[in-house]
C-alpha cells in the first residue's frame, strides 16, 4: 500500500482512468456490433442509421483522448465500406 500522499493520489487517478477507459472500450465494441448486425441482417436503413451514430461517437472518443485520430478514421472507414457494399 502506498504511504505517500502523491502515491495515494496516483492510485485514485488510475482507478478513475481505468473505469473511464473500460466504459469507452465497451461502448466502442457495442456501437461497432450494432452496425455489423444491421449489415448482417441486410437492413440498409438500420445500417446507415447505426453508422451515423457510430461515426459521431467514434470521433467523439478522439476528442476525449481515448482514440487517436487515425485509428478512429480507420475504424469508421472500414465500417462505412461495409455499409456502402449493401447497395
Amino acid at each position: 500500500m502506498a504511504n505517500h500522499k502523491s502515491a495515494l493520489k496516483r492510485i485514485r487517478q488510475t482507478e478513475k482512468r481505468t473505469e473511464r477507459n473500460r466504459f469507452y472500450r465497451t461502448r466502442l465494441k457495442n456501437i461497432t456490433r450494432e452496425v455489423l448486425e444491421a449489415i448482417d441482417a441486410s437492413n440498409k436503413d438500420n445500417a446507415q442509421g447505426a453508422m451515423k451514430v457510430a461515426n459521431k461517437e467514434i470521433h467523439a472518443m478522439v476528442s476525449k483522448g481515448f482514440l487517436k485520430k487515425a485509428t478512429a478514421a480507420r475504424k469508421v472507414s472500414r465500417l462505412q465500406i461495409k455499409v456502402n457494399a449493401l447497395s
